[in-house]
């Protein structure tokens, strides 16, 4: 018994010590934020000033490109091999998709002579922010974690220690956002220039027959919108990928601050009665968000698409 006493009373020194020196701010931002620059997973060399260096982020960049790549491969080569190909298995919600995406997003928006044109990569990118998107609501590494702080034992300075730091859901770094923004604005530009031709897509960027006065002002503000676009592309899918994560957090935080402010028994009593219960509600609430974010990604890169083909003032 005075084994026990001794134990319990360690362990709630050890969960003082915890609530004591708990940041809320400092955690969620490290459950957000890449691993940090200057200590990134995988070093490499700088090519012309650029740092290469493998961040958090990025491997997990890698790590959804490789799982879709061999998932969708291989389903469909399993498929193609039959003698009577007849969808069976994951080729049925595969084919579901395709579908999908062709004659509900595709065609509506880059008519029936484009829409094999832009199908594929319409489809490239709702399953790839999907799976990025849906990767960040699984515990992956925090399951590593306990299974190296129980049974692996690594050092400080461990390769499996720097993974534990950051975000997983890469979708959420306005980077990578950034960088699938880019996509859907160069393919706007290709899609209109062999539509039109090079030149007279950037002529159909405003209206035709109007007295040369308003050109002055609705050229820019053309312009401006068009750049407008991957902004609008970048911020919303980054912002709302964050937004649930940081409010989840948020919300488990009260556990701890209620628990520095008035004694261990009330952080409980609130997790129990209300961060939990909540935070459990919003994790659900992210499963629809992951998956209508990559949905409007995808639809509005239809729609800017589609209206570089089909002018109309």
């Amino acid at each position: 018994m005075m084994l026990g006493q001794e134990h319990a009373q360690e362990l709630g020194e050890h969960a003082a010590g915890v609530a004591e020196k708990f940041n809320a701010g400092e955690t969620i931002i490290h459950h957000v934020s890449n691993s940090p620059i200057s200590e990134p997973l995988i070093h490499l060399p700088k090519l012309a000033g650029i740092d290469f260096s493998v961040t958090k982020h990025v491997l997990m960049l890698w790590l959804v490109a490789a799982f879709v790549l061999v998932v969708v491969i291989t389903t469909v080569r399993r498929y193609l091999k039959q003698d009577k190909p007849i969808p069976t298995g994951f080729m049925n919600p595969l084919e579901a998709l395709v579908e999908f995406i062709r004659d509900s997003i595709a065609l509506p928006n880059v008519g029936k002579k484009w829409v094999n044109t832009w199908t594929p990569l319409l489809l490239t990118l709702f399953v790839f922010i999907f799976c990025a998107n849906a990767v960040g609501l699984v515990p992956i590494f925090d399951v590593l974690g306990l299974v190296d702080h129980f049974v692996l034992h690594t050092g400080d300075h461990s390769f499996i220690k720097q993974l534990l730091h950051g975000g997983t859901t890469a979708t959420a770094n306005y980077n990578v956002t950034a960088a699938l923004a880019m996509i859907t604005f160069s393919a706007i530009i290709v899609a209109g220039s062999r539509a039109h031709g090079v030149v007279q897509h950037w002529i159909n960027l405003v209206p035709h027959g109007l007295a040369w006065p308003i050109y002055i002002l609705l050229i820019p503000i053309e312009l401006m919108g068009m750049l407008v676009r991957p902004f609008a592309l970048t911020m919303r899918l980054a912002a709302n990928m964050t937004g649930g994560h940081i409010a989840i957090l948020a919300i488990l935080s009260f556990v701890f601050l209620f628990a520095k402010m008035f004694g261990h028994a009330v952080g409980v009593g609130v997790g129990v009665a209300a961060s939990v219960p909540l935070a459990t509600a919003i994790s659900a609430l992210e499963i629809i968000v992951v998956l209508v974010q990559a949905y409007v990604f995808t639809l509005l890169s239809a729609v800017f698409i589609g209206m570089a083909i089909h002018v109309h003032h």
